[in-house]
């Protein structure tokens, strides 16, 4: 995908899918902005000395003034990727109302408010690609169970992707989402040791969607929440 000269905003880009993404990004010549919450976070970050790469923070993605003041701050804004966000295990009779606002706010909220600070940037440039993280849970809510308010939170971001999809279209702005199942990583494998890692989608290969999502490339598919399981 050709991205030269382009920015584009990776929101969760120090996690295993967001390094993906962001590496996938600077090959096809893109200047990346990541937000990040944690200081750790961008210490860790394998491409911190990456020129093309623009660490910004401490931002709570929460926070609608924060969120703000950061996308107001760059430069002419072709794509917002969304991939922040945060999982809990948990029945209904464990997961109380602090525990269900958690996961709206890391989930739904910071979606939500990332797509309206870029649709707004993205207006003022005359367009460009929206790409936001749902869930297998969201695609197939029976998934969901003993993780209803993350399956919940999933299935928001997975109606908000359709709803503001048709919303922003004609302003030459395209809204999608990935939905992945559990994705091939070192944390998913430590916790499921005895699962079929084979089956899993690979970082790389759902990055490999999402980049193209968000890509000028991508001229017609908007308002979809694409499946991205592998074999799994």
């Amino acid at each position: 995908m050709d991205y030269q000269d382009r920015h584009v905003v990776v929101t969760g880009g120090a996690g295993a899918l967001g390094i993906a993404v962001v590496e996938a990004l600077l090959r096809g010549g893109a200047e990346v902005h990541v937000p990040y919450l944690h200081a750790a976070e961008a210490e860790r970050f394998p491409f911190r000395g990456e020129p093309r790469v623009h660490l910004a923070g401490p931002i709570d993605l929460a926070s609608e003034v924060e969120v703000g003041r950061f996308y107001a701050g760059l430069p002419a804004l072709w794509g917002s990727i969304h991939l922040a966000g945060g999982f809990a295990m948990g029945g209904i009779a464990e997961t109380d109302r602090e525990a269900l606002m958690h996961q709206l706010e890391m989930n739904f909220v910071s979606c939500y408010l990332c797509c309206r600070a870029a649709v707004t940037a993205m207006r003022a440039g005359g367009g460009g690609r929206i790409v936001n993280v749902a869930a297998r849970p969201a695609l197939e809510p029976r998934t969901g169970a003993g993780m209803s308010a993350y399956a919940a939170s999933k299935a928001a971001v997975a109606a908000l992707t359709q709803a503001l999809g048709e919303e922003v279209a004609q302003g030459g702005i395209l809204v999608n989402a990935v939905a992945p199942s559990i994705l091939d990583t070192p944390a998913n494998r430590t916790a499921m040791p005895k699962a079929k890692h084979e089956l899993w989608p690979k970082v790389e290969e759902v990055a490999a969607t999402i980049v193209f999502l968000a890509s000028a490339e991508n001229r017609v598919t908007r308002s979809a929440v694409v499946p991205v399981y592998g074999r799994s």
